[in-house]
């Protein structure tokens, strides 16, 4: 039941953040060529960046940054979690996560589990 998998749901929480993210990123490429197109005038930043549409790129890096980094986190937990408990050691899950075992262990014993 894909219901009750803690670590489906976090990765279908990854997969909207991804969707929202491109999103933004479209939005920003967009951005980029308004600048680039004002800038080719000899229009300054300081006009340029204030007459820019919100939010402004710098907002929208933010906000994605965020986004990823709290879903991002869930995930690693939560992967982490699942494969210890279907027993792997926490040193192979280190060696698959390219990272420390204490940094697994640290994964395994912070709270704040899958939202119900």
């Amino acid at each position: 039941m894909p219901e009750a998998d803690p670590l489906l749901r976090a990765l279908a929480d990854l997969d909207a953040i991804i969707d929202a993210d491109i999103e933004r990123h479209r939005l920003i490429k967009k951005r980029i060529r308004e600048i680039r197109r004002h800038r080719a005038t000899g229009k300054p930043y300081a006009e340029i960046v204030p007459a820019e549409k919100r939010p402004l790129i710098v907002q929208l890096l933010t906000e994605s940054r965020l986004a990823l980094d709290d879903v991002g986190a869930r995930v690693r937990r939560t992967e982490a979690r699942t494969l210890h408990e279907e027993g792997m050691t926490m040193d192979r899950i280190a060696q698959l996560f390219g990272v420390t075992r204490q940094r697994i262990s640290g994964l395994l014993r912070e709270p704040g589990g899958d939202p119900e």
